[in-house]
């Protein structure tokens, strides 16, 4: 008997990028250069025709009320043929049924992707690719930029956070699905492409974008002119856990007084790599966090021991963009009193999602299995982490190139005010 291999993802916005599993619904805003992590293979062999239709009622014992349920969309899909003026695509329509199929739920997590949207989602974790540089989100009605990556096309056009794409090379995009609008902006490097940007209040304004080769990046580190370690990690991805370590022994080496986690603009990633980084900062054994099942059973997951950085003072930044496993670390030390959290309140993004790919390359669906909850049992779905020291970023700041989050937290630092462990 075949089984699911799932790959086990705290499924982002995505914000964030992308994101996504990701976390993240989020993902990067690109075109793909390489092949796809290798960690799923296909689903159990689905039925070769839907319950209800005539030759699986016939011969393989589903229900009267199977087949009652199902009737409505074979009439449906038959007039469609029947009557419809412009010849269809009968792919298109079964990727339309499954993606209504799913968005009926309610749940914005529990989805279907196509298999360009499935590969897109999966750049954000491992990969290359060619494309303008942005984390963006796909959850809401128009394609938003939730944060360009640095040093790529994307900022150096000058996009923003909470930028909306609302055209397309001069197409009009609004009111189309915003996963269909990345597919637009998509390119080999060296091409351009103008989108147009509705920003805030401001009118409408164009920015002629030249698409690059973008490697993602996971973490990044240095030591600030006041003696303190400065850690950002971008996404929660295959090399995230180990290029944290790397980072860390470096850093530790250099007897900082202290040390920044910034998970802002974080919009997730998979959930061992939650735990690991965790694992970085708190003691061995300590719970995460708690998964919940529809059951109402809870599964505890411990940190791992041998963290480089679990007595030094410590402020994790966070904001609006850092969601699913970046609140399920800030989470998690916040509660211990491990770091103070400085920022903005996060995402809110508390639950967790199995990404199943379909058979013969046909995309994949994600589907919220599970919702998850701190150490003290906090469920952040909808409402997201307050910060215990709230910082607002402007955008007269961002204009300027100001950080006041970012300078809080190193004052908290530099004044004793910043937890060195727990107690």
């Amino acid at each position: 008997m075949n089984k699911y291999f799932w790959r086990y993802l705290l499924g982002a916005v995505l914000v964030l990028a992308l994101v996504a599993g990701m976390f993240a619904s989020g993902f990067a805003l690109g075109y793909v250069t390489r092949s796809l992590h290798s960690g799923t293979v296909a689903a159990t062999a689905p039925h070769s025709t839907p319950p209800g239709t005539p030759s699986s009622s016939q011969g393989n014992g589903q229900s009267k009320e199977n087949q009652d349920i199902w009737a409505p969309f074979w009439e449906a899909w038959d007039l469609l043929h029947e009557y419809y003026v412009r010849p269809l695509d009968d792919v298109k329509l079964v990727q339309g049924a499954i993606r209504g199929m799913y968005a009926a739920t309610g749940d914005k997590h529990t989805s279907y992707m196509d298999p360009m949207e499935y590969q897109q989602a999966n750049i954000s974790l491992s990969g290359e690719y060619e494309g303008i540089g942005a984390w963006v989100d796909t959850s809401g009605d128009v394609l938003t930029i939730v944060a360009p990556m640095k040093g790529s096309p994307a900022e150096k056009a000058g996009l923003q956070p909470g930028d909306e794409i609302i055209a397309v090379d001069g197409e009009d995009v609004t009111g189309i699905n915003p996963e269909l609008v990345v597919q637009k902006v998509l390119g080999p490097a060296g091409t351009k492409v103008r989108l147009t940007i509705k920003r805030d209040h401001q009118k409408p304004f164009d920015v002629v974008v030249t698409r690059a080769k973008i490697t993602i990046p996971t973490v990044e580190s240095r030591m600030l002119d006041d003696g303190i370690a400065y850690v950002q990690l971008h996404t929660f991805g295959d090399k995230t856990a180990s290029d944290l370590h790397d980072a860390l022994k470096d850093l530790m080496a250099q007897h900082p007084k202290g040390l920044i986690l910034d998970l802002r603009n974080n919009g997730g990633g998979y959930l061992q790599t939650a735990v690991e980084v965790a694992s970085e900062f708190l003691p061995k054994g300590k719970v995460v966090l708690y998964e919940e099942h529809k059951d109402g059973s809870k599964q505890a997951f411990k940190t791992q021991g041998g963290g480089l950085a679990t007595n030094i003072p410590m402020i994790v930044l966070v904001n609006g963009g850092s969601a699913s496993a970046s609140e399920i670390v800030a989470g998690a030390l916040q509660d211990y009193g491990r770091a103070l959290l400085v920022g903005e309140t996060t995402y809110g993004k508390g639950s967790v999602q199995n990404w199943i790919p379909l058979q013969n390359h046909q995309g994949a669906v994600r589907i919220t299995v599970a919702l998850w909850l701190t150490p003290k049992q906090r469920q952040i779905s909808g409402k997201g982490l307050t910060p215990d020291v709230v910082v607002k970023m402007s955008e007269e700041d961002r204009k300027a190139q100001r950080d006041p989050q970012l300078d809080k937290a190193t004052e908290l630092i530099l004044d004793g005010k910043a937890p060195a462990g727990i107690k």
